[in-house]
């Protein structure tokens, strides 16, 4: 399925599948042939197991966007709790985090897949004390990357685009992409998605599909994810954003509000509604 010229796609963790047979069974049940898979899961299971569980997924039919990683010890509960323990921020978590990142781009070079998405943390200011190190943290993972034939692309949100921008152009050796989500910009109060998108513009290479709108705090209170189309990212002007930056890579939707498939088959009929109108 296509919208807009962009393939649409899901990803896996919004529709909470048992294995990957029944994600393969959910994907296909809502008509979609692409989806963004979380890659943790299958870091912990023998070779056996995860032979077998590669093998239905290639067998499928099914497109992988993009791989993500995420890490244990992050706490979402709130905005300063994820701020101390998300992504490769905390000294103490590191090491393993680094390790996982790493096996999960091997898991991506075995899948074919050439993207790899996660939240790098929350990124401290140029004139911050740890600015190197996070930069150099970010570098490690992208060069380790690099010869597997794997991107990096951190996920927007936690601050604004001019200071990613700043951060993606510092980087070591510079390759390392965006995935961006429109509504994490809302989410964590740092900026206007559709002015995001034009700042970001070349460095985008996946797209989230989430609606959200913003809380009586922003930035330091969690705002509310919505229904796609019922919130503050404006969609039509998205689309219209992404062409204007030529991008043509894949839209997936994010449900993380709902784990029902209703609410996937809901951001399906919404953005498909969105141009045939």
């Amino acid at each position: 399925m296509q919208i807009d010229g962009h393939d649409l796609g899901v990803c896996s963790w919004s529709v909470s599948p048992n294995d990957m047979r029944d994600l393969v069974e959910k994907v296909t049940a809502i008509g979609l042939a692409h989806v963004q898979l979380a890659l943790a899961p299958l870091l912990s299971l023998d070779d056996k197991r995860k032979h077998g569980e590669l093998g239905h997924l290639r067998n499928s039919g099914l497109r992988v966007t993009a791989g993500m990683i995420g890490f244990p010890g992050e706490d979402y509960s709130s905005i300063g709790r994820i701020r101390t323990t998300g992504g490769f921020i905390p000294d103490d978590a590191w090491p393993l985090r680094k390790q996982l990142t790493i096996q999960a781009g091997r898991l991506a070079q075995e899948l074919g897949v050439s993207l790899l998405t996660t939240h790098a943390g929350f990124l401290p200011r140029s004139s911050h004390a740890d600015y190197g190190k996070i930069l150099s943290r970010v570098g490690e993972i992208a060069a380790a990357l690099a010869p597997m034939g794997v991107t990096l692309a951190m996920e927007t949100g936690q601050e604004p685009a001019s200071e990613l921008l700043q951060f993606l152009n510092d980087v070591p050796g510079g390759k390392v992409a965006v995935n961006f989500d429109p509504a994490n910009m809302i989410l964590y109060g740092t900026g206007d998605p559709i002015e995001a998108i034009h700042i970001l513009g070349r460095h985008i290479r996946h797209v989230h599909v989430k609606d959200a709108i913003p809380s009586e705090k922003p930035g330091l209170d969690w705002g509310q994810e919505v229904a796609i189309g019922t919130g503050q990212v404006d969609l039509e002007e998205m689309l219209l954003a992404f062409r204007e930056i030529r991008y043509v890579g894949p839209l997936v939707i994010e449900c993380e509000f709902t784990e029902k498939l209703e609410g996937v088959r809901s951001a399906i009929t919404t953005m498909q509604n969105l141009v045939s109108d």
